[in-house]
């Protein structure tokens, strides 16, 4: 599994509670400049359209010999998912409160390029302090266990 972008963001601004893996629609040429890593899902977010799930403002930069005239590098690009996970993603954002966002993209070890999303609900200001100060207290616990 060859990661080819991360949204490092996405577990300090949100509280993922399901994790899913997607397919997504990509052209040829944006495939071979996604194999040297030209890739971006900083900012970007899933929408549901007509049944459908679609990433958008999703970066992927124009392949250098590409043909292509009229190329939209954050074009809105479909994801694959069965039925069952679209029906369990869309109660999710009907319940309220919940969300889709992207948290990698990668090539799996088939060599198909996927999209890692989780099922999130955004954090307040105190639960994103709280999670510093836990993230800080395991580093220091572990150079405490460390050093003795």
């Amino acid at each position: 599994m060859k990661i080819i972008a991360a949204n490092n963001k996405a577990n300090y601004n949100f509280t993922i509670s399901n994790k899913i893996e997607a397919g997504i629609v990509l052209t040829g040429s944006e495939i071979k400049s996604l194999r040297v890593n030209t890739g971006s899902i900083r900012g970007s977010y899933i929408i549901e359209q007509n049944g459908e799930l679609w990433l958008s403002n999703s970066f992927i930069k124009k392949y250098q010999n590409s043909t292509d005239n009229n190329y939209d590098p954050t074009r809105k690009r479909k994801l694959l998912v069965t039925r069952r996970e679209l029906n369990k993603i869309s109660g999710s954002i009907k319940q309220g409160g919940y969300t889709i966002i992207p948290i990698s993209l990668y090539f799996s070890d088939k060599g198909l390029a996927k999209l890692s999303c989780g099922i999130a609900k955004g954090k307040k200001k105190i639960d994103k302090r709280e999670t510093i100060k836990q993230r800080d207290w395991n580093i220091k616990k572990q150079r405490l266990i460390k050093n003795n």
